[in-house]
């Protein structure tokens, strides 16, 4: 069985490096335009999340695949942060610093599919770092929803997955775990 792509592929998609800058549905400033569909990238990667986790090879057929990609890697790190919240509230808090801390991007030493992915140049590169800080932030108010639902304590069907590594990489070098 093949793994889930992106269905918000199409040849206008405007691109920042080789990684698709599509909408969101967010009310959290930055470059990504906004949208009020039902459903965005954000939405289809959590629903994908749990099928395309166990996946240890993705065939990248496009921009919007990459930021895919990306999107899986990084809700993996929120449910390994998640999984020792010991509240939502403290969730909210610790979704928000990780969303907003330091990380890196294509092309830096410590991006683990430099591969995959291209170096932004110029006004890119900030423009990336906003839009990926943009997609953090809107992600982590997302997943905190999915794995806490009403309760006051993460989900033991979501927290299962923080062992699992899509494509055994993860965004968070060795030497910054949590």
């Amino acid at each position: 069985m093949p793994a889930y792509h992106s269905k918000y592929y199409t040849d206008e998609v405007p691109t920042i490096g080789n990684i698709a800058m599509l909408p969101l549905r967010t009310n959290t400033k930055g470059p990504a335009p906004r949208t009020d569909d039902e459903e965005d990238i954000i939405d289809e990667t959590l629903l994908y999340f749990k099928a395309n986790v166990f996946f240890k090879n993705y065939e990248v057929k496009n921009t919007v695949d990459r930021l895919l990609i990306y999107l899986t890697l990084y809700a993996t790190d929120c449910i390994v942060k998640l999984q020792r919240s010991p509240s939502k509230k403290e969730a909210v808090k610790e979704m928000h610093s990780l969303a907003i801390s330091k990380f890196d991007l294509p092309g830096d030493h410590g991006f683990p599919l430099n591969a995959v992915y291209t170096k932004p140049v110029g006004n890119d590169v900030e423009k990336m770092r906003q839009y990926l800080t943009q997609c953090r932030q809107e992600m982590g108010l997302r997943i905190i929803e999915k794995v806490f639902g009403d309760d006051d304590k993460p989900s033991k069907w979501w927290t299962c997955f923080a062992r699992r590594k899509f494509m055994d990489k993860t965004l968070t070098p060795l030497g910054r775990q949590f």
